[in-house]
């Protein structure tokens, strides 16, 4: 046997050996994509329960933020109603008191100067 005849074995054997380690590695190689693959799958299978949940929640989320809104509107109405009404009552004292103030001074007057007249005539009546 000759140099090139050795040569072209342990080229041979060389070439053997790496295919089998090309074999090998591409078994783990696919191993590991399955392995991926499962954890994926069970992975998904666990996501869609959260999402499903989580979807809920915002629609639920959503309905309490309209209630509570529509709750605050009701309420602005209401404290602008009684404003309002408030606004009315003060208004329509302030026509009453203004309407009945200037007639009662005078009647108070009226009255306090008959009783000055009163006390005038019986200190005068009874020093006679």
């Amino acid at each position: 046997m000759d140099l090139v005849s050795v040569l072209n074995v342990l080229l041979l054997i060389a070439a053997i050996l790496l295919c089998i380690a090309l074999i090998y590695y591409l078994n783990k190689i696919t191993k590991s994509f399955e392995e991926i693959k499962n954890n994926i799958k069970v992975l998904s299978l666990d996501i869609k329960p959260l999402l499903e949940s989580t979807t809920q929640l915002s629609e639920r989320l959503s309905n309490v933020t309209y209630e509570v809104q529509n709750q605050i509107d009701l309420t602005k109405n209401m404290i602008m109603n009684v404003k309002n009404r408030v606004d009315m009552i003060l208004s329509f004292e302030e026509k009453v008191r203004r309407g009945i103030e200037q007639p009662v001074l005078v009647l108070i007057r009226n009255f306090s100067a008959v009783i000055n007249g009163i006390n005038a005539f019986w200190n005068a009546y009874k020093k006679q």
